[in-house]
């Protein structure tokens, strides 16, 4: 495959996006280490497995399955009543890891997604880290 290929194609398609999504908050179900992330999530994650899916599969170049629902996806604007500090980021950071190594074969494309994600997940930070 060619660098030129959108990231969805490089990572293995949709279906291997929505199993990432799926790891990612299996992960985040289970894990001891994501418990604080877990309890800033709905206690039913269904609607929002699919719209992660939906706007991970136009993000890295597939259709428009999130924005032809939702309009512009504005994250940092969805996001805002959700308190993300440093500690949240890597939280998500450390779920969405363990589940790009998990479901995305291409080492390239697995790499370029992380430092996406990483860049938008710095992004996404809303509070300023409490006082050590």
């Amino acid at each position: 495959m060619s660098e030129l290929e959108p990231l969805i194609a490089r990572a293995g398609g949709k279906e291997a996006l929505d199993r990432l999504v799926e790891r990612f908050y299996h992960r985040m179900d289970t894990c001891e280490e994501a418990r604080s992330l877990r309890a800033l999530h709905p206690q039913d994650l269904s609607h929002t497995t699919l719209m992660l899916q939906n706007y991970l599969t136009e993000w890295l170049g597939g259709p428009p399955l999130y924005s032809s629902e939702k309009g512009h996806p504005r994250m940092r604007m969805r996001h805002m009543q959700v308190r993300i500090d440093s500690q949240a980021r890597d939280d998500w950071m450390w779920c969405m890891e363990g589940a790009l190594d998990e479901c995305i074969a291409d080492a390239d494309a697995r790499e370029a997604i992380r430092a996406a994600m990483a860049k938008l997940a710095d992004w996404m930070r809303n509070t300023a880290d409490a006082p050590a």
